[in-house]
């Protein structure tokens, strides 16, 4: 405890680097959490930050900022950091040059994602490059989902307003591998499983949409199983629906991960979509990250482990909290806090122990109460910054009410996911 006490204090204190052991420890558990990787490959230009800013709601500072090389032609982001993602995008460049060759991001990158994501843009038929670059990644995992989104629409139908409602419908493909390539969602019947719109009683496609939408299935025939047509577009760009086909792309992408990865969608999705203020739609996607890794923690079954390992989360999840209100996180303000928070946390996660010996059952408890707890404290945090950003501290009793209706709503939240996830057959 002493050693822990010590960590907070240089995290908080700027009393020099964090020690290696947290750091490690940290770095086990991130390769435990089940975050979801999506590996994009598609031209430059073709849609693949929208669909990650669609995705996880950041800007496109925050992405390019966010990007780190991973081979010399690809790069990796983790959102909503790299200390706890949620999510994680490759990104594969150099598509468009003469002479790529997928060999070695393959060799990198084919053990970490979870769905491939190819973009095209539909009035772009030159896709050579890109099928060659795919076809390596599909040969290497054939039953790792492929989804195909056929991108920028607009470009296709200028100055017509797109089919609404939205005549692509989603669906599972079912079956992997490269024979299954022009089954799947996106399917819009001409013929069963051709991607294409299906006219009645869905709005009619335009014919020039439509002939896009046709070639790029043909061209990327035997590599994908799932077709998305989307077009992701600015709100200063005055279409009506500048998300047009994004809940596709999300069902879609859901429909295909495995289930565990499905539920760190879902509750990204569902936290955020109802969040207003600005602050906390920043914060959220931090506070489940580092709680997604906190439950993976308390999963961990021997007895008191957890004690040590994720207070260290906290703290750091905390300081990153802080960097977001523009407060500053120190070790006063830290004890206030966990003062107004923490009257019978100990106790709790002491009597929680016990469950340890117990197994399947106490990794479930403990995952339970390691993520319920850091994501109440999380909430209880930006309760304190919002306020003291508008000139006051909130009252303890206030702070500890707030803190136990987050934590019982979250605590029930993470064993319905838990539940949910270890119901689900496992996808590939």
């Amino acid at each position: 405890m002493s050693r822990l006490l010590g960590t907070i204090k240089r995290m908080f204190g700027g009393g020099g680097d964090r020690p290696p052991d947290l750091d490690a420890t940290l770095n086990v558990l991130r390769t435990k959490t089940p975050t979801p990787v999506f590996w994009l490959v598609g031209k430059t230009q073709s849609g693949k930050t929208s669909i990650i800013k669609h995705l996880t709601g950041a800007d496109d500072a925050v992405i390019g900022a966010g990007f780190r090389p991973t081979t010399k032609t690809t790069r990796r982001f983790d959102f909503p950091s790299s200390d706890a993602p949620l999510l994680a995008f490759l990104d594969t460049r150099g598509l468009d040059e003469p002479g790529y060759d997928a060999t070695a991001d393959v060799a990198a990158l084919d053990g970490q994602a979870h769905v491939v994501v190819v973009t095209a843009k539909a009035t772009d038929f030159a896709q050579g490059n890109v099928r060659a670059a795919l076809e390596p990644i599909r040969a290497a995992s054939p039953s790792r989902p492929v989804v195909l989104c056929v991108t920028t629409l607009h470009e296709a139908i200028p100055r017509q307003p797109h089919p609404t409602p939205y005549p692509f419908s989603v669906q599972e493909s079912g079956v992997g591998g490269p024979e299954s390539g022009t089954q799947g969602a996106g399917r819009t019947g001409a013929e069963p499983g051709s991607g294409l719109p299906n006219p009645d009683p869905r709005p009619t496609v335009p014919d020039d949409l439509r002939r896009c939408i046709e070639e790029h299935t043909r061209a990327f025939a035997g590599l994908f199983d799932v077709v998305v047509p989307i077009d992701l577009t600015r709100p200063e760009d005055g279409f009506p629906d500048p998300e047009y086909g994004g809940e596709q792309l999300k069902q879609a992408l859901l429909t295909t991960l495995p289930g565990a990865y499905r539920q760190t969608l879902l509750r990204l999705k569902d936290a955020t979509d109802a969040l207003k203020d600005v602050h906390q739609r920043h914060a959220e996607p931090v506070i489940l990250g580092y709680s997604t890794m906190a439950a993976t923690a308390g999963a961990v079954p021997v007895p008191f482990v957890d004690m040590v390992i994720i207070p260290g989360i906290q703290a750091r999840m905390a300081a990153d909290l802080a960097k977001q209100y523009g407060q500053a996180m120190t070790m006063d303000r830290y004890r206030e806090i966990a003062a107004a928070v923490g009257v019978g946390l100990v106790s709790r996660q002491l009597a929680r122990q016990a469950t340890k010996f117990i197994p399947v059952v106490g990794s479930a408890v403990g995952a339970a109460v390691g993520g319920a707890s850091t994501y109440a404290l999380g909430r209880a945090l930006c309760y304190y910054f919002q306020a003291a950003c508008e000139g006051h501290v909130p009252d303890a009793q206030a702070l500890k009410a707030y803190y136990r209706e987050q934590y019982s709503a979250a605590e029930q939240r993470w064993k319905k996911d838990a539940a949910a996830a270890k119901d689900r057959p496992p996808q590939v």
